[in-house]
């Protein structure tokens, strides 16, 4: 029997998927592995045409932004992104709401003049700003953010207006969960470990006008327009991730796309949060009106209890629910393949320690 895997990523993968790589793994159109066969074959070409055309229909991607499959996952994009729409040095803005953006603007300040319009360290990261302090300055090349923050589980409920300054969106953690208007972003960056499929490979989206080249000195590999033009080929990319990522897209349109997994996230996340707010024995950090969808971090009014929480929890098949040891107490993450099942056994098994140690 499997667990339920809380794991915030690498993460749980639905199921019928994982069946359905295993029984192609050995024998995939002629006898032999999707990872033993050219990239550039017919076969596998498909592959990849047809994983593009499933994301851009589950996302309704406009025709003027590129699909990238990108090696690397998030983290190189916080390079990627300043070398291809920035010159060295010019203006960008970047919103600080907790690890995740602090990464990508230490990197980003390695190439431009990285200014934080907007930082919620006087919440202790438990907050996003107000939609009024999310202004980028005019002449800005792009203004980053991150609309949910893996570790802190801190979400934006809104989308910030950049006018036209472009708006690039690390959605790693929250792609594909529900319906997004893609024509708002100039840029939209994605690891694939959370939502998409194994670890290794990144999906970038990017409006045409701003794969236009990347500056001199950029790696061609992270040239977005050397990418798009040579259809995410331009050296040999990670056949296997790209191959599963395709069978996720597929799963996602028999399940009914984002709108049915937007439904679904938000009920098992409803379902999480009210046994929290329910009980005087946990917790959660996070101020109630920006509270992540996709990861939930919560408390014991006994620290001393959590590693026999996550113990016998482990024990109880619900796994990796430690939150990140930045930070301690403990962590959901409820993607799109954790069944609405996995939540209820979650909220079960809090009652009951409660009732045993509280």
């Amino acid at each position: 029997m499997r667990a339920y895997n809380f794991s915030a990523g690498p993460a749980v993968l639905p199921l019928p998927v994982l069946e359905q790589a295993r029984d192609e793994l050995i024998e995939w159109r002629g006898g032999a592995s999707v990872m033993e066969v050219s990239h550039r074959g017919r076969d596998f070409m498909a592959v990849a045409e047809r994983a593009e055309a499933d994301l851009r229909d589950l996302l309704a991607i406009p025709s003027n932004y590129r699909v990238l499959f990108m090696q690397g996952g998030a983290t190189i994009q916080f390079a990627a992104v300043p070398m291809n729409l920035a010159a060295a040095g010019a203006p960008a803005d970047y919103v600080h709401t907790g690890h995740w953006s602090e990464r990508a603007i230490k990197e980003g300040r390695r190439f431009v003049s990285a200014a934080v319009i907007a930082d919620e360290a006087e919440s202790a990261y438990t907050t996003v700003p107000d939609r009024a302090q999310v202004q980028p300055r005019r002449g800005s090349a792009y203004l980053h953010y991150t609309p949910n923050e893996t570790i802190g589980g801190v979400e934006f409920p809104y989308v910030p207006e950049a006018g036209d300054v472009p708006l690039v969106a690390d959605m790693s953690s929250t792609i594909l969960s529900r319906p997004i208007e893609v024509s708002r972003f100039g840029l939209i960056y994605a690891g694939a470990q959370k939502n998409i499929g194994p670890s290794g490979i990144a999906v970038v989206i990017v409006r045409d006008d701003l794969a236009r080249g990347a500056r001199p000195g950029t790696p061609s590999v992270l040239d977005y327009r050397a990418v798009a033009e040579a259809g995410s080929m331009l050296n040999t990319p990670p056949t296997f991730a790209w191959y599963f990522a395709g069978l996720v897209f597929q799963w996602l349109k028999r399940e009914g796309g984002v709108a049915e997994m937007a439904r679904r996230n938000r009920a098992k996340a409803a379902a999480l949060y009210a046994a929290i707010e329910a009980s005087s024995f946990y917790s959660s950090p996070v101020a109630k009106h920006c509270r992540s969808w996709m990861n939930v971090p919560f408390r014991l009014a006994k620290p001393d209890l959590e590693q026999t929480f996550l113990a016998e929890a482990d024990d109880a098949g619900l796994t990796h629910l430690a939150g990140h040891r930045s930070v301690g107490g403990m962590r959901a993450s409820l993607y799109n393949a954790m069944p609405i099942e996995g939540v209820h056994a979650l909220v079960g098994f809090m009652a009951d320690f409660e009732r045993r140690y509280g």
